[in-house]
């Protein structure tokens, strides 16, 4: 059970400070040269996750299982990390942008989920689109 609350704490408390941070960097810097430190970085702090998660066959036994999706999430993060720091650079508002594309994804992901995945959902989670629908809308009404 811990590991439920965990990882979905790490997860939001992550999103959170990734908005911050990316919305803090400074608009001077080249975009690409940002974002080699921050994988660089990320490079070691994963390492480090070796400590907490070890490979239990050996890495190069891991490494021969992985198939596409590691370089899908990989080309995902890139785009997700240069479409933010644009964004941000090009003056969105922070709260907005970060709720704007977040609930926009997960609504393309809707059908995904119930064709590829099977996922099923409820009346009571299709309300919940239609709320998320117009919270899209709120979001950028003009007065």
């Amino acid at each position: 059970m811990f590991l439920f609350y965990f990882s979905i704490t790490l997860a939001i408390v992550s999103s959170a400070f990734y908005h911050f941070v990316a919305k803090s960097t400074p608009s001077n810097v080249n975009f690409t040269v940002s974002l080699l430190v921050t994988y660089a970085v990320a490079f070691v702090v994963t390492l480090f996750g070796f400590f907490f998660f070890p490979p239990k066959n050996g890495v190069m036994t891991e490494i021969k299982q992985l198939n596409w999706a590691s370089i899908g999430l990989a080309i995902a993060i890139v785009g997700i990390e240069f479409g933010f720091l644009l964004t941000y650079r090009s003056g969105w508002n922070l709260g907005i942008a970060a709720v704007l594309v977040n609930v926009v994804a997960s609504l393309i992901l809707v059908p995904v989920a119930i064709i590829i995945f099977k996922d099923k959902i409820s009346w009571v989670n299709i309300l919940g689109i239609l709320v998320c629908l117009a919270g899209l809308v709120m979001l950028n009404w003009r007065r």
